[in-house]
Formats: C-alpha cells, sequence, structure tokens
C-alpha cells in the first residue's frame, strides 16, 4: 500500500455563488462542490468527497503554519499555541516537526518516504539553519532527512513543481518544458510504484485567493482538475490511496482577500475512502489515517 497526500493551500468549501467562489458554476468534475451539498458525494473513478475542519477549536481565521504543522503530525498546533499562526512554523512548532513529522514517522516504520516538489538552486545554497525557517513542508523534509528534488529531476520525471506546467520556471529563465496536467499526473502515478508515502504541495490557489483574481483561480482549478482527474486513472486502487485536502479557506471566498473558517475538503480514493470519510474530520485526522493505512502506530 502506498499514499499520495495531494495537498492544496488555501482551498475551502464556500458558498454557492460564482461571482465570488471559481469552483462554482464552471464545469469542474472534482471541484464544483459547495458548502450546502449533501456529503459525502461520489466522486469521477470511485473517488469520495466530504467537509472536514480546520478551524481546531481556535478563535480566528485559521493560518498556514499551525494548520500545516497539524496536518502533517496530528497535532492540534493552534490549540497548543492557543492561536493561529500565519506564514512559516515557530521554534515551538518546528519541534513539534522535528519530533513528530508525518515523513519522519512513516521513515522510522522502515518505509520509503517523499517530498516530491521541486527546489531551486537557491534554496541549495542556503545555510541549514535558513533552512529550518522555511514552510512547514521544508521544515518536515529535514525532520525526516529525505532528499531534496532539484531542477534536475524534473527533467527526469523524478519531481514537479508547485507550480507543475513550470510556467513559473520558464518565466524565471529556467531551461525546462512546460508540462500538461496529464503529464505532472503521470510523474505522481510513477512515484507511487517507488515509495510508501508522497507529499506534494501546490500553493498557488492560496494566491490567487489573496489576490481575489477569479479568473486566475478558475484557471488553477481547470488545471488541478485535469491532473487529478488523469491520476485517478492511473491509480491502482487496491494498492494506492490518494488523499486531497487543504489547511484552510481563501480561494473559495474572493469577496474578501483572507483566509475564511469554512470547511476544507476531504477528497479520497483507494479501498479505504469510505474508513477516511467515517474518521476523517479534521485536519487533525490526516496524519493518524496515512498512518493506520501503511500499518504504523497512531
Amino acid at each position: 500500500m502506498s499514499v499520495l497526500l495531494f495537498f492544496i493551500d488555501g482551498l475551502g468549501l464556500g458558498r454557492n455563488d460564482p461571482e465570488a467562489n471559481p469552483a462554482v458554476g464552471n464545469g469542474f468534475s472534482l471541484f464544483g462542490a459547495h458548502q450546502e451539498e449533501p456529503f459525502p458525494l461520489k466522486l469521477q473513478g470511485g473517488g469520495l468527497l466530504s467537509s472536514i475542519d480546520a478551524n481546531l477549536g481556535v478563535d480566528g481565521l485559521p493560518q498556514s503554519a499551525t494548520g500545516q504543522v497539524t496536518l502533517l503530525t496530528g497535532i492540534n498546533a493552534a490549540q497548543l499555541l492557543g492561536r493561529h499562526l500565519p506564514a512559516f512554523p515557530n521554534v515551538r512548532l518546528r519541534h513539534i516537526l522535528k519530533e513528530h513529522s508525518l515523513l519522519l514517522r512513516i521513515k522510522q516504520m522502515g518505509m520509503r518516504p517523499v517530498f516530491i516538489n521541486t527546489f531551486r538552486p537557491i534554496f541549495f545554497t542556503l545555510l541549514p539553519s535558513l533552512q529550518w525557517r522555511l514552510s512547514t513542508t521544508t521544515v518536515a523534509t529535514l525532520a525526516a532527512d529525505v532528499p531534496f528534488f532539484s531542477i534536475e529531476d524534473i527533467e527526469r520525471d523524478r519531481s514537479i513543481y508547485h507550480d507543475f506546467t513550470n510556467q513559473e520556471l520558464i518565466k524565471k529563465g529556467f531551461a525546462v518544458k512546460r508540462r500538461s496536467s496529464e503529464e505532472a499526473a503521470s510523474v505522481l502515478a510513477g512515484a507511487l510504484e517507488n515509495h510508501d508515502f508522497i507529499l506534494y504541495e501546490h500553493f498557488l490557489t492560496d494566491r490567487a485567493g489573496h489576490a481575489r483574481d477569479l479568473e486566475w483561480g478558475r484557471q488553477l482549478l481547470t488545471d488541478l482538475d485535469r491532473l487529478l482527474l488523469r491520476l485517478v486513472d492511473l491509480l491502482d486502487r487496491e494498492r494506492h490511496t490518494l488523499l486531497v485536502t487543504s489547511d484552510h479557506g481563501n480561494l473559495e471566498d474572493l469577496s474578501i482577500k483572507t483566509h475564511t473558517r469554512n470547511p476544507v475538503p476531504l477528497m479520497l480514493w483507494g479501498k479505504k475512502a469510505r474508513q477516511g470519510m467515517e474518521n476523517i474530520h479534521s485536519i487533525q485526522d490526516i496524519s493518524p489515517f496515512v498512518l493506520d493505512i501503511l500499518g504504523g502506530e497512531v
């Protein structure tokens, strides 16, 4: 059994309002749901969609640092701090990741975890002390002592950039080819054959939400919809589990430029999908579910 955790930053389930919610009314196969739907919903390819909590029992708007640490450890980071923390983890949250990162725990089980995002050359020139001050996913990977992927790995079809089309890299002058959503899906499907756990992070959705850019949001969801539909076609649902979720809402309500307290989606494909729908109620339940699938101690 192998698991792919496909993390989409800043994507909640909003109102049925096409003027504020780019997911609504655009013919998406996977991203057209809104808060008023009767969950769980059936998805193409035998998947299921539900709505889960990202507020974690703490007042205020959910934020990236506490949400992502919770997602990748199963520890309620917002309650631990008594507040939601934006951006990157602070010292206390980094300590939690160093001991409880999902990547680390899976590696300790003798399995092969990987963070499949590509990193630009500048990352590898940073001092370790600076690398440890970066994003939650970066710190979780460092904690597990798992290798990072470089630009060269894109050409070898071993990794994908956070912008899986590579358009951002091309604009920055990197000599990489543009990838279709379907080609990116093939890379992820291939990785499932070589790793027990794969983490992928896509965060342009959060940027589009803060920019309140409806057309950009629609295009991002179009590309994500195509990628996931192709990926589902390539899955061996007896051996592979695909889990798609987010850390907090944002893109689903462009009437404001901040995060939201909306629930976030939980999409699951694989023979454990129904079990996940029953056991995952908030983003804190994601890591325990993954560990359970892989046979680890929760």
